[in-house]
């Protein structure tokens, strides 16, 4: 887990009015108790009054409370119009990921904003003509696979290619076009840079096994195709 997240984490088991040592910390967050001193430093430096208690541990200071999230009308009007263009996407898990994500955005909206979201979403059609009609279900694993530097081990076929090949990758980017997600990644097989449909991919697992950071430039990339 990347430092930002883990703050936002932290912040919420503090929230929770729970006194939490660093040894805790440490074990929840698999980080080392001197990243602890360093994380509490961090969110002392941006406001949030995190007390220490001699000999016990961590808490935040009575009644601190965090602004709830406020969304002007264009914001959720951007965010109920993004949800229809998410909807067109052959990925069903990243459909169903956004969904979610939506449900609980759609939870802090002032009701007066909620009300004229719902009404723009019944006056927005978005018209798919694509003749092509392959979907896939593996965006969202392979999304954090990317951020985590995960293996993935794949079978693919290609276009009008009825063999289907083995292949051991690392995946590096994503990018979207005639709305076909394709996936740049190391391939083992070939020893270099090569571009997979998602929705060509027949089966995919992720490893635990993590692989060097390539320092993937996806401008260089399309510079050298």
């Amino acid at each position: 887990m990347s430092q930002l997240p883990r703050l936002i984490s932290m912040l919420t088991l503090l929230k929770s009015r729970r006194i939490l040592n660093a040894t805790e910390l440490s074990d929840k967050f698999d980080i080392s108790v001197r990243t602890v001193y360093r994380d509490i430093a961090k969110l002392n430096e941006a406001g949030i009054p995190v007390i220490t208690l001699e000999g016990r541990g961590y808490t935040l200071m009575d009644g601190y409370t965090m602004a709830p999230v406020q969304f002007t009308e264009k914001e959720a009007n951007a965010l109920i119009t993004a949800q229809h263009l998410v909807n067109k996407s052959k990925d069903s898990s990243f459909v169903s990921d956004f969904g979610e994500a939506m449900i609980k955005i759609k939870s802090v909206f002032r009701s007066s904003i909620l009300e004229k979201s719902e009404l723009l979403n019944n006056k927005i059609h978005v018209f798919d003509h694509s003749f092509e009609n392959i979907s896939s279900n593996a965006l969202s694993e392979i999304q954090l696979s990317i951020t985590n530097f995960n293996y993935i081990e794949i079978n693919y076929q290609k276009a009008e290619d009825p063999n289907i090949t083995f292949r051991k990758i690392e995946p590096c980017a994503i990018i979207s076009t005639d709305q076909k997600w394709i996936l740049i990644a190391w391939c083992h097989l070939r020893k270099d840079y090569r571009a997979f449909r998602i929705d060509r991919i027949q089966h995919f697992k992720i490893l635990q096994e993590k692989f060097e950071n390539r320092k993937f430039n996806i401008q260089q990339y399309f510079n050298n195709c």
